[in-house]
């Protein structure tokens, strides 16, 4: 079970309620500083990225690290869920970048068969499938 955070600061709750607003989005702690930068809310980048840390620490949002050249991203999953509960596999199209989150059970059968057959784990938090999205066709 996830460990919850000892302390309940002010960033915190600012951050959380941001979070809140946003379900089933993917967003770079980027994006995070921008928004708080255009709200006027003085939260600093440090802060910011310490504080998502803890966050996916405790299972309250998932971190996905797509490659080498993209920023982690991150999603909400809320206080009361735990960020292994669900599989989530990702598309990313390589003309305009967009990030497709992924809910299959064929994917699921093909872990299964990779760790059955060939005894091999997949990690679908860093499972990610390239090639053009619906727009980009």
């Amino acid at each position: 079970m996830a460990v919850r955070s000892k302390y309940n600061t002010k960033q915190r709750e600012v951050l959380l309620d941001y979070l809140r607003t946003v379900p089933g989005e993917h967003i770079t702690a980027a994006d995070v500083c921008r928004y708080f930068r255009e709200q006027g809310t003085p939260i600093g980048q440090s802060t910011i990225y310490r504080q998502l840390e803890s966050l996916v620490d405790e299972g309250v949002i998932n971190k996905y690290i797509i490659d080498g050249t993209t920023p982690a991203c991150f999603e909400y999953a809320g206080e009361e869920s735990h960020a292994d509960a669900e599989i989530c596999f990702h598309c990313k199209c390589e003309k305009c970048g967009k990030l497709i989150h992924l809910h299959c059970d064929e994917l699921e059968s093909i872990g299964a068969h990779l760790l059955s057959h060939h005894g091999f784990r997949l990690n679908p938090m860093r499972t990610v499938f390239y090639g053009l999205c619906e727009d980009c066709m």
